[in-house]
């Protein structure tokens, strides 16, 4: 089935869905602890946790990332995308499962990346090509690991707040910034930042590269003469 030919029918919360959340709070409130600005989700409807090979995956899975919400229904993955306020969701779903979850939640933004974690990749493969959000058909949880390492990390940096300001526009023993000042950054200020981070990409070893650098900048007078 092809992802431009189907429409999300992800529910939204109904009174009798919060009612439910509600009553199951006690149960549920632990897995829905998001301390990171993303959110993995593992569905699969034979998940036992007092199973030897399910925990060495959720092993697995918690090594790279905080905490793993564990759905054993579609319904579940549909009730914590529905709860999330802000922030990338990472799904990793059974093949079981899979084709009829991926028709219910490729379409909300919030998904980024969907997994499918099957034993018979053969038989999933074919219809896992559509979607544009499933990064591949798995049968180890390993490669999974690896990428959901890097899509985290890059979650991660995205939250990390910046801010470029020289020091001359900190007023000495002030408790905030001057946002007069904040407001005029010098153009030079950036492209130094700019200049410095190319500099910084230059091979250690090329001597030659970094000559004719210097040589330049002596030229604009960029670099005091010795």
């Amino acid at each position: 089935m092809n992802e431009k030919n189907v429409k999300s029918t992800v529910p939204k919360l109904t009174a009798s869905a919060a009612e439910t959340k509600t009553t199951r709070s006690d149960v549920m409130r632990p897995r829905r602890r998001m301390v990171q600005n993303y959110l993995v989700l593992w569905v699969d409807d034979n998940i036992d946790e007092n199973n030897k090979d399910c925990r060495n995956v959720l092993a697995q899975l918690r090594a790279v990332v905080n905490y793993v919400n564990v759905c054993t229904t579609p319904e579940q993955c549909v009730e914590f995308l529905n709860e999330m306020d802000e922030g990338k969701a990472f799904v990793i779903s059974s093949g079981a499962l899979g084709q009829s979850l991926v028709n219910d939640i490729h379409g909300v933004p919030k998904v980024d990346a969907i997994y499918i974690f099957c034993g018979k990749k053969a038989r999933h493969k074919p219809w896992a090509k559509d979607w544009s959000k499933i990064r591949g058909v798995f049968t180890s949880i390993k490669p999974i690991c690896e990428s959901l390492k890097k899509v985290t990390r890059e979650c991660d940096h995205d939250s990390i707040p910046m801010s470029f300001v020289p020091k001359r526009t900190m007023t000495e023993g002030a408790i905030g910034f001057d946002q007069k000042n904040l407001d005029q950054l010098p153009p030079s200020y950036m492209y130094s930042v700019i200049f410095k981070d190319i500099v910084l990409e230059i091979n250690d070893d090329d001597a030659k590269s970094l000559k004719a650098l210097e040589i330049y900048c002596k030229k604009k007078k960029f670099l005091k003469q010795k």
